[in-house]
């Protein structure tokens, strides 16, 4: 199996470090023809408007679209979430995403860099809890039917899902890559990525 990590902006180098360590040899994406040679696709965190726009200036924005759109396994991590996500609140005017997941997601939803916050929280599937890292980050306001929360924080008083899947595509709010606990790359791999081949 070929990954693929969507190396436009963002935490690419790190998600490529994660996926070693998960066994994988991954490939940056920058062009069409390397998006077209791969069997599943990271999109890292970092600034989803940025990474938008530049998808757009690389001619890569729809030919994404299309590969999601015949069930290319996908993970997306904080920036990556809101690409993937059908809705977003609190966008910039300009503010323009891949979709796929049947979601509504708050941009910022946590506060500002400053409000940046580490937190202990299980995803479903892992046996112990995980130290997840939340910089600017979104949370999932709406589900559909067929999107199933793994994993969600209590700020204020609320539970906010923060971790979805749906099929073929997995997204969490939080950054993964950014510790040295790669069970959530691991799980896109052995078990996102499965199913994403199955019905592919």
């Amino acid at each position: 199996m070929k990954v693929g990590v969507l190396a436009l902006q963002g935490d690419v180098r790190e998600h490529i470090y994660a996926l070693q360590t998960c066994g994988t040899e991954p490939i940056t994406v920058r062009r069409v023809d390397e998006l077209n040679s791969i069997d599943a696709l990271v999109i890292p965190g970092g600034e989803s408007t940025t990474m938008a726009l530049l998808a757009e200036t690389f001619g890569l924005f729809k030919p994404i679209q299309k590969r999601i759109e015949s069930r290319l396994p996908v993970y997306g991590s904080c920036a990556g979430m809101i690409l993937l996500a059908n809705r977003v609140l609190d966008a910039t005017e300009d503010q323009r995403t891949f979709g796929g997941l049947d979601i509504t997601v708050r941009r910022n939803a946590f506060g500002r860099q400053v409000d940046s916050f580490e937190s202990d929280l299980e995803f479903q599937g892992l046996r112990a809890s995980m130290r997840a890292v939340f910089i600017r980050a979104p949370w999932v306001e709406e589900v559909g039917p067929e999107v199933e929360v793994l994993a969600a924080v209590n700020f204020h008083g609320t539970d906010h899902p923060v971790a979805v899947r749906q099929g073929n595509l997995l997204a969490t709010s939080f950054h993964p890559e950014l510790t040295q606990d790669y069970r959530i790359h691991r799980y896109f791999l052995e078990e996102v990525c499965r199913v994403g081949s199955r019905i592919g």
